[in-house]
């Protein structure tokens, strides 16, 4: 088999290209080292210095935060406690006559009424009646008294003469005394009747506001049903339940601040504590008045706390708390500013300021401004 195709080259070109070659390679090695030399002399004056070494080893501060340290302040001391609005009292406005038709209502849920006011109004023709019939009975029975009076007053004046009988003289004087007596039995039973004709408009027993109206026109009411319920004077109390061994801690008079259901902030004072427990909860109810508020509704919750006086409290600023995996924490700065995270307790909180009850000391730096972004750490720059 022939073997392939190659072109063939003289030995004395083959040599002029193979020192060719080799002169090129040297040129390129000369060349890589004069940028070395080029590269190491443009470099910047004082790079390999120990100073320029000390500022590239130092850590940039991750962020910039503020620091403060805690303060003491008074912080009032509370109890909280939980409890509904309930009216302070209520009255029952029932019908007091029997038998008779509702011919008007004048009075709604939510109105406000004033003692002495009209609620409601019954036929009174039947009342009215019976009214002019026992006027009636009241003159005719006086008549007849006065008639009576005359004869025993006749009857006396002769009785020394002999003219009339001993009998006789007794019996005018009985007759007096017993129409003097149907006289004021007239007089009573025209009284009563009179009563069941004012009976006839259901007045309002005191100021307050119409919590629930049974009241209908057209209805026959019987003695004694309840036509309205009515907050008395429009007042309101917190009925706050307190376990057995927290209620020393409150006192008659003491102020209580509760949170109505929309939010509003009032301000009441205890006037009662029950003096028995409730079997079924085993607390005990605290009475406390409230002031008129349009905010208050009766049957509503409300969260409350109990005023016990002032104490002393190491408190920060909320903004240095942060709470992670259920736990309260507070960077601590320290002198090479390197953030130190401190579980912390915390207490109450007055507006801005919360109280730290342990795991920090009055003389750290804790971190206000930032405090949210930190971890362990960190390096951080302090400014004011």
């Amino acid at each position: 088999m022939n073997a392939p195709f190659a072109p063939s080259i003289p030995l004395s070109s083959f040599h002029r290209w193979l020192g060719g070659a080799a002169f090129a390679t040297v040129l390129v090695l000369a060349a890589c080292g004069k940028s070395e030399e080029d590269g190491v002399s443009s470099a910047a004056p004082g790079a390999g210095t120990p100073a320029a070494s000390a500022e590239a080893a130092t850590p940039k501060p991750a962020m910039t935060v503020t620091v403060a340290l805690p303060t003491t302040d008074s912080l009032s001391l509370q109890l909280q406690a939980n409890g509904n609005i309930a009216p302070w009292q209520e009255a029952s406005v029932g019908a007091e006559v029997s038998g008779l038709r509702l011919s008007a209502v004048n009075a709604n849920i939510g109105d406000a009424v004033r003692k002495g006011q009209v609620l409601a109004t019954f036929v009174r023709l039947t009342s009215e009646a019976e009214s002019l019939q026992s006027k009636a009975a009241v003159l005719q029975a006086e008549a007849a008294y006065e008639n009576a009076r005359a004869d025993a007053d006749r009857a006396r004046s002769i009785q020394d003469t002999g003219a009339l009988s001993a009998s006789q003289i007794a019996q005018y004087l009985t007759q007096e005394k017993v129409t003097k007596a149907q006289w004021e039995a007239a007089k009573a039973a025209s009284a009563a009747s009179q009563v069941r004709l004012s009976n006839t408009q259901v007045l309002s027993p005191d100021d307050g506001v119409i919590s629930a109206r049974n009241a209908t026109v057209g209805a026959v009411a019987g003695a004694g049903q309840e036509l309205f319920r009515l907050v008395r004077q429009n007042r309101m109390e917190w009925r706050a339940e307190i376990t057995p061994a927290e209620v020393g801690r409150i006192k008659v008079g003491q102020k209580v601040e509760i949170t109505a259901a929309s939010g509003a902030q009032i301000q009441g004072t205890v006037r009662a504590i029950a003096p028995i427990a409730d079997p079924q909860t085993r607390n005990v109810l605290v009475f406390a008045d409230l002031p008129r508020h349009e905010d208050l509704k009766a049957g509503t919750f409300a969260r409350g706390q109990f005023l016990l006086g002032q104490s002393q409290a190491l408190t920060v600023s909320a903004r240095s708390i942060v709470v992670r995996d259920g736990h309260s924490y507070v960077f601590v700065i320290g002198p090479d500013n390197k953030s130190s995270q401190r579980k912390v307790e915390t207490g109450r909180r007055v507006g801005e300021r919360v109280e730290v009850l342990s795991g920090l000391k009055p003389d750290d730096a804790v971190a206000v401004q930032g405090a949210g972004f930190l971890n362990e750490g960190d390096f951080v720059k302090v400014v004011k």
